[in-house]
Parts: structure tokens; C-alpha cells; sequence
């Protein structure tokens, strides 16, 4: 796995943003990962106070053995209706670490709370990706990424600068996805002009996978958020 850790660019203040579904917040879990196996500090905001489910605060225990820190919003405002920047949070953008996540809500609605963000870290340099899974519905076309986009720019009162790719249908998935999924994410980005980050893929999937066909880093991912029935993967230093 180790000739697939190449995303050392990804770093400062990075959020993580996408439409319901996209596994935006697996891809956070998983960037945080692989960022503290190279060696740097990380911590993760779970500022996603719209689904109940699948979020980063499901994945606490492991990422902080791992020494990751997971900063939450105050208890009582994890189900408001209003986003609340909070001093944990406020904390964390005066003072990051090398890399700073921020897992944001789906679609414009949960990217509503970082709104409240944007004057805080308007002096910040800050990369916000859109993490697009094209096998899901409104991110099957390029015309559904570009409305995603444009919705969630509106909403946060923020600029996406970044594209990530997320292809998978979760066990279904195969090679073949993952290849066609990198060709539609690899045109989103000629056509939006933001750069494609990196594209992600299965750890299990990767030793079948052909590199040298993307032009971006590959980030493997350890299925951290699975339902009842099935097990993480467990995950080492």
C-alpha cells in the first residue's frame, strides 16, 4: 500500500464537501489516516449536523489511537437547527495543525454551516474539495457536479478548489468502476477547471489497479463506516 501514499500535498486547512452519498466523510476519515502515517499532526472537525448517520464521530475511538483528535460541536448543539461556531471549532481554525479537516454536511443544506465559518477563515489559506462519487444520483453527469458545486458554493459562502474522486458502488465495486470513474471525474475537472486532487480506491481493490492510467494520487481507503452487520476495517499506525 505504500506505493499508493501520495497525497503529501494535501495539507493546511482542507473541507471536505459533497452531496449526499458521495462518501465524502469516508474520504475524510481516510485522508486523516493516511496524512498521520506520513508523520504529521492532524486533527478532524465533524461539523455535519444534518445526517445521523455515517458521520466522523462514528470513527472517534479508532482515529484516536491513531492520535488523531476529532473535535465535535458542544452536545447540545449537535442537533440544532441553526449551525453554531463554537469554541472548539473557532480553536481550530486559529490554531491548526498541519492539516486541519473539516468534514462539512451533504448538499447545500449541510453545507450551510460553514457559512458561519467564512469570516473566520477568510484570512486562511483554505482548500475546500468537492468529493464526487459518479455512481450516485445527481453526480452521474457532469452538468448535476457542476449544479452540486454551485449549490454548495452558495450555501457556505465559500469557493471549491478542488476536486476528489470517489468512485464506487461500496461492495459492488470493481477495477472497471474505478477506471471509468477516474475518466468522468478526470473530465469534470477540464470542464470545471479545478484540479482533480487525487481519486480514491479500496485498499483490497489497489494491487489489481493499474496507476500509471491516473494522472493524480490515489488514496486508499479502510472502510471505516459500515452498517451494524459488517466490521471495520481495523486500522493500524
Amino acid at each position: 500500500m505504500i506505493g499508493f501514499n501520495k497525497v503529501e500535498h494535501i495539507k493546511g486547512i482542507v473541507i471536505i464537501v459533497g452531496n449526499f452519498g458521495s462518501g465524502k466523510t469516508e474520504v475524510a476519515i481516510n485522508l486523516a489516516v493516511n496524512r498521520k502515517r506520513s508523520g504529521i499532526d492532524v486533527r478532524i472537525a465533524d461539523l455535519d449536523l444534518v445526517n445521523r448517520y455515517f458521520r466522523t464521530r462514528e470513527a472517534r475511538k479508532p482515529l484516536a489511537e491513531l492520535g488523531i483528535e476529532v473535535v465535535l460541536p458542544p452536545e447540545k448543539y449537535l442537533q440544532a437547527d441553526l449551525p453554531i461556531l463554537s469554541p472548539a471549532i473557532a480553536g481550530l481554525i486559529r490554531r491548526p495543525s498541519q492539516l486541519t479537516l473539516i468534514d462539512a454536511g451533504g448538499n447545500d443544506v449541510g453545507a450551510t454551516v460553514l457559512a458561519t465559518l467564512a469570516d473566520s477563515l477568510q484570512k486562511k489559506r483554505v482548500h475546500m474539495l468537492q468529493v464526487v462519487n459518479p455512481y450516485r444520483p445527481f453526480t452521474d453527469t457532469v452538468t448535476g457536479c457542476l449544479r452540486m458545486r454551485d449549490q454548495i458554493e452558495k450555501a457556505s459562502k465559500m469557493t471549491i478548489t478542488g476536486i476528489v474522486g470517489n468512485a464506487n458502488l461500496i461492495d459492488e465495486t470493481t477495477v472497471e468502476h474505478i477506471y471509468k470513474g477516474y475518466d468522468f471525474v478526470k473530465a469534470l475537472s477540464d470542464e470545471s477547471r479545478l484540479p482533480l486532487e487525487f481519486i480514491t480506491a479500496s485498499a483490497e481493490l489497489l494491487p489489481e489497479i493499474d496507476v500509471e492510467r491516473f494522472s493524480c494520487p490515489v488514496l486508499p481507503i479502510e472502510r471505516q463506516l459500515v452498517p451494524p452487520w459488517k466490521k471495520a476495517v481495523q486500522l493500524k499506525k
